[in-house]
């Protein structure tokens, strides 16, 4: 209950603050954690980012207010926060389909993105397999890129990075280094992220190879990140082959923030997060997520 008070806390300050600026790390306070993660965990719960939830909310009392006064439309814009009346009219166009002018007609049909709400739903008929392991730091190496997750363009940005690695000979210059540990079964090349702050709707994600015991040295082409030592959330997914790793891996995600964390006595413990893909047999493989957590 205490992580629903939290969210519906966080989505009454944004609409209070609507017509005014809204402070992400306010934001992020009243949910208790950091601005960057609690940004990746709305977007993962809804399927919006929070930028983009907070756009079509005020583009929603936007086009009420242009239907029910005499507001002008520079007054508007300033309003709900733009620069210029051209950049709120192109705002509102995209997202209504229909100039503010045109919009003040009755009989223009208009969109409304209502204020949403969290509350308890009942699910749990499928299982979530998890453990919690405690792990000393180590590091992960390889490359990595800036993921920008608007409209899911996340879930199309980071195939294509693995399919651009692969083609550039990147994966095989990094599959070829002597690990200082191997650990039975891990595949050579996994990802990690969230391992810094690349500013508002955006993450880092790497290509790269895990190090449990931080000795390897790694060539100058490559980035590395160390990771401090953490309590892990680690969330197995069933059993898959390499192309169907993606339709595996992302229900696990949209599950752990908004079905696993508010019963699990545990908060996201802001550090990054990892995906290990492990080999069973041939062709067969079980992916798991690592989220580094602290007790409430």
């Amino acid at each position: 209950m205490d992580w629903l008070q939290r969210m519906n806390g966080v989505i009454s300050y944004i609409e209070d603050n609507l017509d005014s600026d809204i402070d992400f790390e306010k934001v992020a306070k009243i949910a208790c954690c950091s601005s960057y993660h609690f940004q990746r965990m709305f977007s993962f719960i809804i399927d919006v980012p929070l930028s983009e939830y907070i756009r079509r909310r005020r583009l929603t009392l936007a086009a009420f207010e242009l239907q029910n006064s005499n507001v002008k439309i520079i007054d508007l814009s300033l309003k709900y926060g733009y620069d210029s009346p051209n950049s709120f009219t192109r705002a509102f166009q995209n997202l209504h389909g229909v100039t503010p002018s045109v919009a003040r007609d009755k009989g223009v049909q208009l969109k409304a993105y209502p204020r949403i709400s969290f509350h308890i739903s009942i699910k749990g008929d499928v299982e979530m397999n998890y453990k919690i392991e405690e792990r000393p730091g180590f590091k992960v190496f390889g490359v990595e890129e800036i993921i920008n997750s608007v409209n899911e363009n996340n879930f199309k940005q980071v195939p294509e990075f693995w399919r651009r690695c692969h083609t550039d000979g990147t994966c095989d210059r990094l599959s070829a280094i002597e690990v200082s540990s191997q650990v039975k079964g891990l595949c050579r090349l996994n990802a990690a992220m969230c391992y810094s702050d690349t500013g508002r709707d955006t993450f880092p994600y790497m290509i790269g190879v895990v190090d449990f015991e931080g000795k390897t040295e790694v060539p100058a082409e490559f980035t590395i990140v160390n990771i401090k030592p953490y309590t892990w959330a680690i969330f197995k997914t069933d059993e898959h082959g390499l192309e169907d790793a993606p339709q595996k891996i992302q229900p696990v995600w949209k599950r752990i923030f908004p079905e696993w964390f508010p019963t699990s006595g545990y908060e996201h413990a802001d550090g990054p997060e990892l995906e290990l893909t492990y080999e069973v047999s041939e062709n067969r493989f079980y992916t798991e997520v690592w989220i580094p957590v602290v007790k409430k």
